[in-house]
């Protein structure tokens, strides 16, 4: 089980992260304002492993068709998505490696605009 507190960094500022949820297959972490969540998943099915972390962030921005003030979120989350057998968790790791190098500002940037 991961530690609690979590924290992130977002925009050079941390952000503690107590655990607010137990459940058999997720965890939930929150921070005090309820506006940053990172939640922790694993399910299972007869062939595979599915393994996820989420980091939300929640808002209010006004809407830029009625100008009202709403509640607003993002998410960005990795998922693990593997068979229960062929791939030890050493190969895997160099798989979650290659994409932590490649998503750099200028991967983010221009997934952010929309290219693929």
């Amino acid at each position: 089980m991961f530690a609690d507190p979590q924290s992130v960094t977002v925009n050079a500022v941390a952000i503690s992260l107590p655990r607010t949820s137990m459940r058999a297959t997720e965890n939930i972490y929150t921070s005090a304002d309820g506006l940053t969540t990172m939640t922790l998943k694993q399910n299972s099915t007869a062939g595979r492993f599915r393994r996820e972390v989420r980091i939300s962030q929640k808002k209010v921005a006004e809407d830029p068709i009625s100008t009202l003030n709403k509640e607003i979120g993002v998410s960005v989350y990795l998922v693990i998505d593997e068979p229960k057998w062929g791939f030890n968790d050493t190969e895997i790791s160099y798989l979650v490696a290659a994409l932590e190098a490649w998503i750099d500002t200028t991967s983010t940037g221009k997934l952010l605009t929309g290219e693929f």
